[in-house]
């Protein structure tokens, strides 16, 4: 795969014709539903560093290839997006940021949360022209359940013993009266273009201190809030625990000052008549934040689902979504 994609390299980019892959780090293939990689330059060429992201054979995809391909594009233009150096059928080649992504501590960090409402308010002000009419937990439920159906029933036989019975039980979450649950709650809002996907993963802190959000692939029409909610959803996650499955999902680290301090420098960027105006806003957008926080765990266990069969992380993917689902079941009965 290294020298795939080496060689196509060589062939876009001039000044890395005449190196040899030697001359070139490659950073471990990360990614939750698409394989990315990192290649940076140890000698003085142009580009330094370039971030490589396959496309091919994506079964999970929420939009269709020419929609991604022209809202990545958007957000390029509106430099929210990395820059796009070269885009085919098969993969495609971004710009790479020097920095690092957050972590879940990060975001007890005001600094953060103020450059990452920024971030979010313009994101909110873009209307890419192919952008489908369909809200996102729409094109999760038509596109997913499909897939989560059949790696729950047809490729049941390849888990273990342990996780078939999760398997029966995970069972509901494409049964059309788990989406019912889901539309009940959702707020009857204006719509607007979000990320649907915040998670600290997918906020990289560059070098310089700005803060750029990244993994577009299910950009689509939703609920801003979901944008504030989802920015929380992995402080949830408790890793390398010394039994399986390893990971365990646990009450959350943040509370209603996070999400306060969120919301409160996101507003900075409206403008209000007065205070009162801004005030009504603001308990809107809060109360919405908090009823759309148990929809990041039914997204992620949808999500773990279609990838359970060949998964590209390491991690057991049907107790991370049973965990999930049950989380989300759960915060359903409470909110009702």
């Amino acid at each position: 795969m290294k020298v795939k994609i080496f060689e196509l390299c060589q062939k876009i980019f001039p000044e890395w014709a005449s190196l040899s892959i030697k001359d070139f780090n490659f950073d471990d293939p990360k990614g939750f539903s698409s394989f990315t990689m990192g290649i940076r330059a140890k000698k003085n060429v142009q580009p330094d560093a370039v971030l490589y992201r396959h496309l091919e054979g994506k079964k999970n995809a929420i939009l269709d290839f020419q929609q991604e391909k022209e809202i990545f594009l958007t957000l390029g233009a509106h430099k929210i997006a990395a820059p796009c150096l070269y885009y085919d059928d098969s993969c495609r080649i971004e710009y790479f940021y020097h920095g690092s992504t957050l972590n879940a501590r990060d975001l007890f960090d005001p600094d953060n949360l103020r450059k990452i409402a920024n971030e979010l308010y313009r994101f909110h002000q873009i209307s890419p022209p192919s952008i489908p009419q369909k809200i996102f937990f729409n094109l999760l439920h038509d596109k997913w359940g499909d897939i989560a159906k059949y790696v729950i029933e047809d490729q049941f036989e390849v888990f273990p013993a342990n996780e078939q019975k999760m398997c029966k039980e995970l069972r509901e979450i494409y049964n059309p009266c788990t989406f019912e649950k889901v539309k009940s709650i959702l707020p009857d809002s204006e719509l607007s273009f979000c990320h649907n996907d915040t998670y600290h993963g997918n906020i990289m802190k560059l070098d310089s201190g700005e803060i750029k959000l990244l993994d577009f692939e299910f950009s689509c029409l939703n609920y801003k809030t979901y944008d504030f909610a989802n920015l929380f959803a992995e402080t949830v996650m408790q890793h390398q625990l010394p039994e399986y499955p390893y990971f365990k999902i646990v009450e959350p680290e943040f509370g209603d000052h996070e999400i306060a301090t969120l919301i409160n420098f996101y507003l900075d960027n409206a403008q209000f008549k007065n205070q009162k105006q801004r005030d009504v806003e603001f308990k809107k957008l809060f109360f919405e934040t908090k009823i759309m926080l148990i929809l990041s765990d039914y997204k992620y266990a949808m999500a773990a689902i279609t990838l359970a069969v060949n998964p590209i992380q390491k991690i057991r993917f049907i107790p991370y979504a049973y965990q999930r689902y049950s989380k989300f079941l759960k915060s359903y009965e409470l909110i009702l």
